[in-house]
């Protein structure tokens, strides 16, 4: 964690800000923290972002589809407020680095630990699919490390960020290396897009 910028509000909602996570595609994710003193991670949406009236709409849907999703080994949307004049989105705080991160920090997983990384992600996205959901967007960045197993976050919401100002022809969502070939070619995708992704981190 780093500290909060002198730009950086202190509030955010009812979530006090305790300092930068890091920074993704919709904007600046901060470590929070409840009135009940539960730690969150707190997703404040780009300035140019908000602005765009198409955004706002699908980031309302995604978000309110991406409450029902429950599961151990997903980072459950805990608040938002999409309506905001800066839309914001909160979920459970997962404590651990990315999978990304660790792999850059200590080479590749032992067999075991993929073993059983695959198995939380499988089941993490079982729980996404069961919401009728697709991730879209299943990479290494988006899967954290907790003490009792994978957490794969960002479901979903890539499909908000990444589709706003483009047209239907042009909407590609994913990330390179990652995606699936229809997904690739921008033609609709479903739940096996998403397991070609699992094999890709895998």
């Amino acid at each position: 964690m780093r500290a909060l910028q002198p730009s950086d509000p202190l509030w955010v909602g009812r979530y006090r800000l305790l300092g930068r996570l890091g920074s993704g595609g919709m904007g600046q994710v901060f470590l929070g923290q409840s009135p009940g003193g539960r730690l969150v991670a707190v997703k404040l949406i780009r300035a140019d972002l908000a602005a765009d009236p198409e955004f706002r709409a699908r980031f309302a849907r995604e978000v309110a589809a991406a409450r029902h999703v429950s599961g151990m080994f997903t980072a459950a949307v805990v608040d938002a407020d999409p309506a905001g004049p800066q839309p914001w989105l909160v979920t459970a705080y997962v404590p651990g680095p990315s999978l990304a991160d660790a792999v850059a920090g200590r080479g590749p997983l032992p067999a075991r630990s993929v073993l059983t990384l695959a198995a939380g992600l499988a089941e993490g996205l079982g729980a996404i699919h069961a919401e009728g959901m697709i991730h879209r967007d299943l990479k290494p960045s988006n899967v954290l490390l907790a003490g009792d197993g994978p957490r794969i976050i960002d479901f979903g919401i890539s499909l908000a960020a990444n589709a706003t100002s483009l047209t239907g022809a042009d909407l590609v969502v994913g990330s390179p290396g990652f995606m699936s070939p229809e997904q690739a070619q921008g033609q609709e995708v479903g739940p096996a897009s998403d397991i070609f992704s699992l094999g890709a981190v895998l």
